[in-house]
């Protein structure tokens, strides 16, 4: 690859990763107005996430088109080729954010003039939210930054995103729940968004991983010493 090759191939590549870094921005706007729109049964602001992610899958789409064609043109060598493939998966993860914030306002349009989350849930709801946006937030930082170490970190902070989503499970089940089945299916659903919000996270992460170090089981979250 000649010298003003590499050159735009470089700029391309920054382009790609800004792009990113503007999807964690979208997708954690949307999970946080979802989260505001389920908690207060707010049909103007379920109804803004749910038109808004056309922007993120717009943003996927046209990333997957831009990576593709360099890929085509560029015949990039091993490393770039890695930022590449790296890039199309993160991408995917974060449309699917966008997604699941999406479907969070869904449930907020279905239940629309009440709010799906009775009293005794909503700080366990708003602890979820708050969680999410904490976790994209240091997603985007990383795709910036390629912080190994805040990569690392983000799994672990996962974890509390995961013990709140026990805990609002094991509410669900007790002999004391008074709401009814189509409550608890509510909360079932909402409670997944938000967990799986969080793996998508730490898939990206683990992504940023395998981009610097061209390590595959750091991809899926497994130590290459175990291999």
């Amino acid at each position: 690859m000649s010298g003003s090759l590499r050159e735009q191939f470089e700029i391309d590549l920054k382009a790609i990763d800004d792009t990113l870094v503007e999807m964690t921005r979208l997708v954690g706007s949307a999970m946080n107005r979802a989260t505001t729109a389920l908690l207060d049964a707010d049909l103007v602001i379920a109804e803004s996430v749910i038109a808004a992610d056309e922007q993120v899958d717009a943003l996927h789409h046209d990333l997957e088109e831009r990576a593709l064609v360099l890929i085509a043109r560029m015949a990039p060598v091993a490393t770039d080729l890695r930022a590449l493939i790296a890039a199309l998966r993160m991408s995917a993860d974060l449309e699917r954010m966008g997604d699941l914030a999406r479907h969070v306002a869904k449930l907020a349009r279905l239940r629309y003039p009440r709010s799906a989350v009775p009293a005794e849930l909503r700080s366990d709801v708003l602890h979820m939210g708050q969680v999410a946006e904490q976790l994209v937030v240091k997603t985007g930082s990383i795709i910036a930054s390629r912080d190994l170490k805040a990569a690392e970190e983000l799994e672990s902070e996962d974890d509390e995103m995961d013990q709140l989503h026990r805990g609002l499970f094991a509410k669900l089940v007790d002999p004391t729940w008074t709401h009814g089945v189509e409550t608890a299916v509510d909360i079932t659903l909402a409670g997944r968004y938000y967990e799986r919000y969080g793996d998508h996270a730490v898939a990206v992460a683990r992504r940023v991983v395998f981009l610097v170090t061209g390590d595959h089981l750091a991809a899926h979250g497994e130590s290459s010493s175990n291999s």
